[in-house]
């Protein structure tokens, strides 16, 4: 079968598949192998989904065979593919499929947004959107609670259409009063475990509901939209067909998708199967305990489909996320004294996902980003592993590591636990750090890329889109930069340098995945994965 799939960042190559007849060389560039033994190289040439050499122009010109396609890269720039080491795959997918709020200036935007999403919708229809950050707005909503906008405005011009945005972090959403009549959401509902129904000085709902409270109307919504399961099939397939296009078109070569449903994961191995997926799929398993031990080791997979897709991980939370104020902190926020977070999956609950990972073989890969959270998971490995290296040989992740006590910096690198960060999470979030948290712990542990590394951690780098845009060099500027769209750099010497940029999405985030072997550098036997960069 002959499977090419071709990525453009502007310009970039994901080269797939078994095609036993055809090589390709790219020459006359500057390509970036990473390799330490290689170094920068003029050519390269591949056999089937393979790298076969690389080098200079004459060593590279004796693989040129009658078949072979030659592509003049005319100078420019070439390295290892991009890996997104933690991304929602299908969710990057379904973005694309509802209102887009990632740009709204202010409240009055959003309802302008569902104002006109209603006039085209039938009664009764769900108004679903996502990407709204109240800290990103040019003014305050007119009604709020803790700058979370009341429902007021959109229930007035959305009286019978349900409405439900989600906010830019995941970890958090607004519904109006419809959605909440049909949730059965009023002043006596008392928050659910884990979650919070925000609410106003008289006791009622603002429609805001944080972490685990999202299930409240998550439940009505998927129930209500009564989809057939061939509906929901064709469904998810959009959803993984316009995650997969949008990845290629921005030069990731490899996503890791940080926690799908088994259902999700069936038809991921369907479309890999049939050759439908260009992205190379890492899949971190999320489903309840009682699941994982029923159906975990069938869902194993490695290399499967020429290596689109490999499941060998869990996932699961902590806590929340600090823009929601759901980060679960050692001390109270400087901005909400009365509160500390949400911790928002129960310590024992997470220590069986543990030793169902360790059982099983699993990577374990907790979401953690408030200091309270990073420790308890920390301690949580630790107990896990008591054998020394043990930990290490799993390659168990926290995934952001994003608010550290300085006491637990130097755990990641001693006990072996990598942390899956995302550069572009810092310059995004920094607006609003400082309040949360104050100037010292902002100072000591936010984004600390350069004291973990300096310790001795591995950290890989990523996006969380749709949290952030899954373009690849945004990130790695904001990773070795920091700056501000003001100019202003944000704890500037928590820079990664350039070469730990690059290292952070590639190298590293291969190695997280247990895939440094075939991924990572442009070393001859490895796949290829190469993008090349426009300028």
């Amino acid at each position: 079968m002959n499977r090419h799939a071709f990525a453009w960042v502007s310009l970039a190559f994901l080269l797939t598949g078994a095609c036993q007849s055809a090589t390709l060389v790219l020459r006359n560039g500057t390509i970036l192998t990473l390799d330490d033994r290689l170094g920068t190289v003029s050519a390269l040439a591949v056999r089937d989904d393979r790298i076969l050499a690389v080098g200079d122009e004459e060593a590279v010109a004796r693989h040129i065979g009658p078949q072979t396609k030659v592509i003049d890269l005319g100078g420019a720039f070439a390295m290892p593919g991009f890996i997104e080491g933690h991304g929602h795959f299908t969710s990057l997918g379904r973005s694309k499929m509802i209102l887009d709020l990632r740009a709204v200036r202010n409240w009055d935007e959003v309802i302008d947004k569902v104002r006109a999403a209603v006039a085209k919708a039938h009664p009764g229809e769900w108004i679903v959107g996502r990407g709204w950050h109240q800290e990103k707005w040019d003014r305050p909503p007119e009604k709020q609670v803790e700058g979370f906008p009341a429902h007021e405005g959109v229930s007035a011009v959305s009286p019978d259409n349900p409405v439900y945005l989600t906010h830019a972090s995941g970890h958090l959403c607004f519904v109006n009063a419809k959605a909440m009549a049909l949730a059965g959401i009023a002043a006596d509902t008392p928050d659910p475990p884990g979650g919070e129904i925000l609410r106003d000085d008289t006791g009622q709902p603002i429609g805001i509901l944080r972490e685990t409270a999202q299930g409240l109307v998550e439940r009505v919504y998927q129930a209500q939209i009564e989809r057939s399961p061939q509906a929901e099939k064709a469904r998810l397939r959009r959803m993984i067909r316009l995650a997969d296009e949008e990845c290629l078109r921005k030069g990731v070569t490899t996503f890791e998708d940080a926690g799908s449903s088994f259902r999700t994961i069936d038809v991921m191995k369907e479309m890999a199967a049939a050759g439908q997926i260009g992205v190379r799929l890492w899949v971190m398993v999320h489903e309840p305990n009682d699941r994982l031990r029923e159906k975990l080791d069938a869902y194993r997979l490695i290399g499967f489909a020429d290596h689109h897709l490999t499941v060998r991980a869990i996932k699961s939370y902590i806590d929340g996320a600090l823009g929601s104020r759901g980060a679960w902190l050692l001390e109270p926020y400087n901005d909400a004294p009365q509160s500390r977070g949400l911790n928002t999956v129960p310590l024992e609950e997470l220590a069986e996902t543990a030793r169902i990972a360790r059982a099983h073989g699993f990577q374990l890969c907790v979401h953690a980003i408030g200091d309270r959270a990073n420790r308890e998971v920390l301690n949580l490995y630790e107990q896990t592993f008591p054998t020394r290296g043990a930990l290490r040989s799993a390659r168990w992740r926290i995934e952001h590591a994003q608010h550290l006590h300085p006491d637990d910096i130097p755990r990641f690198g001693r006990l072996g636990v990598i942390a899956a960060m995302q550069g572009i999470h810092c310059t995004s979030d920094a607006p609003f750090v400082i309040a949360r948290l104050g100037e010292r712990r902002a100072r000591e542990g936010a984004y600390a890329w350069r004291s973990l590394i300096d310790s001795g951690a591995v950290v890989m780098n990523g996006t969380d889109t749709p949290v952030e845009d899954v373009a690849p060099i945004a990130c790695f500027y904001a990773s070795v930069t920091r700056k501000l769209p003001d100019g202003s750099r944000f704890f500037p010497q928590q820079c990664m340098t350039r070469p730990e940029a690059l290292r952070s999405y590639t190298i590293n985030a291969a190695y997280g995945a247990f895939e440094e072997d075939v991924k990572g550098t442009l070393t001859p036997g490895k796949l290829a994965d190469v993008v090349v960069l426009s300028r």
